[in-house]
């Protein structure tokens, strides 16, 4: 049944306008916040670093399915983005099952959320588990220990974001029991 879960709401448009308006947010976001938008300086700053424009097409790089020693139950993770010299960061859409999740795990240089489709569960070591639902935005401080996922009736999907430290975004700790997943 989660596999057909999966296969029905991974596949689903909604979610696919749900990750492009996300997509869109971020990508006029971040030349506004550096305050290069449409400017000389941004420009300059392109063929100062040969860089131009990269399109990478939907679905062009392989969906896997989540690591059993870091995720428990099913989850898909489809990359979107690899980390390079320039944006110091991957990301990728990761869709969870009902009763899906992540093990503990922290971030040495922080992982932003950002929360498509469905409801969802997030928890930081040593505080109650808070609910998420698509719009939210989660921010998960540097070396944070904490796992997400789908809520036990419910599956869910987000926009995972993980800044690189050292060549490193995640440290993988403990599988998150049933006990305490039902907490």
């Amino acid at each position: 049944m989660s596999e057909e879960y999966i296969g029905k709401r991974h596949s689903a448009d909604k979610s696919r306008r749900n990750l492009l308006k996300a997509g869109a947010v971020l990508a006029a976001a971040m030349p506004i916040a550096a305050g290069m938008a449409g400017s000389a300086a941004a420009q300059e700053a392109s063929a100062a670093t040969g860089q131009s424009i990269q399109i990478t097409s939907n679905r062009s790089t392989p969906s896997v399915i989540g690591d059993p020693a870091q995720f428990s139950g099913h989850a898909v993770i489809d990359p979107l983005f690899p980390a390079n010299e320039f944006t110091g960061a991957t990301g990728g859409l990761v869709t969870f099952a009902p009763g899906a999740r992540t093990a503990w795990h922290t971030h040495p240089a922080g992982q932003m959320l950002i929360v498509t489709e469905g409801k969802g569960w997030v928890q930081e070591e040593g505080a109650e588990k808070r609910e998420i639902k698509p719009g939210d935005v989660v921010w998960i401080p540097v070396g944070v220990n904490h796992w997400h996922g789908a809520t036990d009736t419910s599956g869910m999907a987000h926009i995972a974001i993980s800044y690189m430290r050292d060549g490193s975004n995640v440290t993988w700790g403990e599988l998150v029991t049933d006990d305490e997943f039902a907490k």
